[in-house]
């Protein structure tokens, strides 16, 4: 069974260590180049009128990966966009991410009001895509970044 759980200080250090994979790594940019980056970041998380929620995935009440929205504004298009990680790399092609997305759309649609989301993942990143498109995103624009081939997603929510 997944789960969302609110992340604490203890999951980001979780988080940091298995996402320095290199095999994520290349797959996920991160803006934290430190533990104290990522640390800050968090904390950050926790202040009112944050830009940022995030949430863990659990399966089966262990601690799998993580999700958020970053970049909250309900007066742009989109309001938000969104990211996904799960770190437990055995798990991937089975499903979590995209149970993980389904259940965290309407809890960010509640809370903050959102009515729009958008996403990047690099082209190469298959599974990255299907998730999103499993989950109703749509393919908005293919653009290279640094030499690097990327997709945009959005959906209404």
């Amino acid at each position: 069974m997944i789960t969302l759980l609110p992340r604490t200080a203890e999951h980001v250090r979780i988080y940091f260590e298995r996402t320095r994979d290199p095999e994520i790594s290349r797959m996920l940019p991160s803006a934290a180049a430190t533990l104290d980056d990522a640390l800050r970041m968090f904390e950050r998380t926790l202040l009112p009128g944050a830009d940022s929620l995030g949430r863990t995935i659990h399966l089966d009440g262990r601690y799998v990966g993580d999700i958020w929205c970053y970049g909250i504004s309900p007066a742009e298009t989109p309001n938000a966009m969104l990211s996904f990680c799960i770190f437990e790399k055995k798990l991937w092609g089975r499903g979590v991410c995209s149970a993980a997305v389904s259940q965290f759309l309407p809890l960010i649609k509640d809370a903050l009001a959102l009515k729009s989301i958008g996403a990047f993942t690099f082209a190469e990143n298959l599974p990255s895509a299907a998730v999103l498109r499993k989950n109703g995103f749509l393919l908005k624009e293919r653009f290279t970044e640094d030499g690097v081939d990327s997709l945009y997603f959005e959906r209404l929510l």
